[in-house]
């Protein structure tokens, strides 16, 4: 063979890339429960389906002769694989060289800027990033000789902003993780975070105590229970790398590959026409009395197929994908377990989790058990009112289907959210259901506050309000003039909402392709 020797060295320069750092960095990051990236990338995609791109870039050392001595690998990989059979771009910094930094060539394999993200964007196939790394260092000014401006070259998160209109991008917070690959863990459409390897952060430990004299370790700064729980700046968390991985499959599985795509469709064999006995009961007469919204749901859609999202932040929403009769759909509910009050942090996860949906494709369900906004000073002073604006404006420009179901309450400015105003203003209620501008209570008192103190009794006299108010209230009286379009049996909510997600399917077939957004959110 005239070429063995090239292809010799071939094979030989593939097995240094794949030494990673070397037996003692990966050791090192074994031993802190973390896999290498091509171990993460082989854990995670289907088996035997990772073409690697660019394996052989990198740092080689050469004598006098010519011939290669030592390889420093790039310490990013990446290349294209499938998850349940579908291609997808995917790629990950390798933390155990120079902690996942860039190795200064002039075309990037990952990161911003990087072939990865290009390859993504060109193919319109998903993009997973499993991210690992530190961005920029203090030292690049050492090796360039001079200091650079922020986004300078090819350091620009344009393409990294381009695919989030085109194709599902997905992240992994594996480990320690700052700058711009923090900022590419922001720049997606699903994020997950694992839990004690994973943190993110603006600037880490060092920089804070720099700057404020405060001593933090990076779980205190950017773990979990901030970057997901508080912050919500992460979507999800993981107990393990493990579990990450099925995450992300399983988020993978409600995704078209691109925006010119329906979502895949999955038969799980589940009857249509299933009634829930439990359903007709499982809402209170006590209208302040909890109940369980994750039950309820779990009752309607087919079985095994719910996925939640940012289950840890804006706890009074709970949002979700899931299916019906085979069909992805996206479930935005009250939680009544906390109250079911939207405040700030619930607002910006509704209206969120609307883009996702409509961006690719995924027809809405509202399930409305709401008493309105947050009220008192520390709400109006996180601006509850832009954020529960914002989230209805964010509604108004849905173009996918909504249906909207009241269980309960649905009240004032965030009850508002919960309807279609911008589509069919589709909305069934179950006879529990209960509307308005404000409940009965509270609100009786505001409008008739001098006929009530004038009276001779004026509690009596409240009550009196209530009572004739409350026969108005009746679900019923709103059904008779069509202003609400349906009241159903709670067991009937299944088969009933199958067969209207089933038959908007030739809706969405219409207006694949990316959704261009007008105005300016308040």
């Amino acid at each position: 063979m005239p070429w063995q020797a090239e292809i010799d060295e071939l094979h030989r320069r593939r097995a240094l890339a794949e030494a990673c750092g070397g037996p003692e960095a990966v050791a090192r990051h074994h031993a802190q429960s973390k896999l290498t990236v091509r171990e993460r990338i082989n854990a995670l995609v289907d088996a035997g389906t990772f073409r690697e791109v660019g394996k052989l870039a990198g740092k080689g050392t050469y004598d006098s002769g010519g011939q290669l001595t030592g390889f420093e690998p790039a310490p990013y990989v990446m290349g294209i694989a499938k998850i349940n059979g579908r291609p997808l771009a995917i790629g990950g910094e390798d933390y155990t060289i120079r902690a996942g930094t860039g190795f200064g060539s002039d075309r990037r394999k990952g990161g911003q800027g990087g072939f990865i993200e290009d390859l993504a964007f060109q193919y319109r196939i998903p993009l997973v990033n499993l991210i690992d790394g530190t961005g920029g260092s203090v030292n690049t000014a050492k090796r360039k000789g001079y200091t650079v401006v922020p986004g300078y070259g090819q350091d620009g998160m344009e393409r990294s902003a381009d695919l989030l209109g085109v194709v599902p991008v997905v992240s992994a917070v594996m480990g320690t993780t700052a700058g711009g690959p923090a900022m590419r863990a922001i720049l997606s459409h699903w994020s997950i975070m694992v839990k004690g390897t994973g943190h993110l952060f603006a600037a880490g430990p060092p920089v804070v105590e720099r700057a404020f004299g405060q001593r933090l370790s990076k779980e205190d700064l950017g773990g979990t229970a901030v970057a997901v729980d508080r912050a919500g700046t992460i979507d999800n968390v993981a107990s393990s790398e493990a579990d990450c991985f099925a995450q992300i499959r399983r988020f993978m599985s409600y995704m078209p590959q691109n925006v010119w795509n329906l979502p895949p469709q999955r038969d799980v064999g589940d009857p249509v026409d299933r009634c829930e006995a439990a359903l007709a009961s499982i809402v209170p007469r006590a209208d302040r009395q909890a109940y369980n919204m994750r039950t309820l749901l779990g009752m309607i859609v087919d079985r095994d197929s719910w996925f939640e999202i940012q289950p840890g932040f804006g706890r009074a929403i709970i949002t979700a994908l899931a299916r019906l009769n085979g069909k992805v759909v996206g479930i935005i509910a009250s939680n009544p377990m906390v109250g079911g009050i939207m405040d700030v942090k619930a607002a910006r996860k509704q209206g969120h989790f609307t883009e996702l949906c409509d961006m690719f494709n995924i027809p809405l369900l509202l399930f409305a058990d709401v008493p309105g906004l947050m009220v008192g000073l520390e709400s109006e002073a996180a601006a509850i009112l832009r954020e529960g604006v914002r989230a209805r404006f964010i509604g108004f420009q849905v173009s996918v289907p909504v249906i909207t179901v009241i269980i309960r309450k649905c009240y004032g400015v965030a009850g508002g959210g919960f309807t279609d105003r911008g589509g069919l203003n589709f909305k069934i209620a179950w006879p529990s259901a209960q509307w308005g501008s404000l409940p009965v209570e509270g609100g009786v008192k505001a409008a008739y506050k001098r006929e009530i103190a004038s009276a001779p009794d004026p509690v009596a006299r409240e009550r009196e309000l209530e009572a004739e108010l409350r026969a108005l209230a009746s679900p019923f009286r709103t059904a008779e003039a069509f202003a609400v379009e349906d009241i159903i049996d709670p067991r009937e909510t299944r088969p009933y909402l199958c067969q209207f997600i089933d038959a908007c399917q030739d809706r969405l077939a219409t207006q694949l392709g990316p959704k261009l957004r007008a105005g300016v959110r308040p």
